[in-house]
């Protein structure tokens, strides 16, 4: 049901060059954990956001590809008064951009997204497959 996309990179691009001219944190990559629910009446997807506002990130769907991208900021040392060295750094940080195909009919207008306690939950409501569906045409003469 799902794919990964293909031919994407033009658009993550061009959602880096946005976020570019918001804000300019440090250059990093990370890749957030992604889980995808096929539910009755919507696909939802669940990306761990720690530490990521609301306001950084950003959500778009196009041409059946849902793309979620962002930045998360740099790990600061609170116990330390003056600059910590990293001995050992496993959370990653800086812009990130995750791409799910969704191959189900769906109503992405109606689409909404929420990040609570460091989780996006993004769920898109589904549309009934009318593929292969019957459809009377009615007859009329004239």
């Amino acid at each position: 049901m799902f794919a990964h996309p293909s031919g994407l990179s033009a658009a993550i691009r061009r959602v880096f060059d946005e976020l570019d001219r918001v804000d300019t944190a440090p250059a990093g990559e990370c890749v957030p954990p992604l889980d995808l629910y096929e539910l009755d009446d919507a696909i939802l997807v669940v990306i761990d956001l720690p530490g990521v506002p609301a306001d950084a990130v950003q959500a778009l769907f196009k041409e059946g590809v849902l793309v979620v991208a962002g930045e998360k900021p740099a790990p600061t040392c609170a116990a330390a008064k003056d600059a910590a060295r990293f001995h050992l750094a496993e959370r990653g940080f800086g812009r990130f951009a995750r791409a799910v195909r969704l191959t189900v009919p769906i109503d992405a207008t109606r689409a909404d997204a929420t990040l609570t306690a460091g989780v996006l939950r993004v769920r898109i409501p589904r549309l009934d497959d009318r593929r292969g569906a019957p459809v009377r045409i009615p007859v009329v003469a004239k």
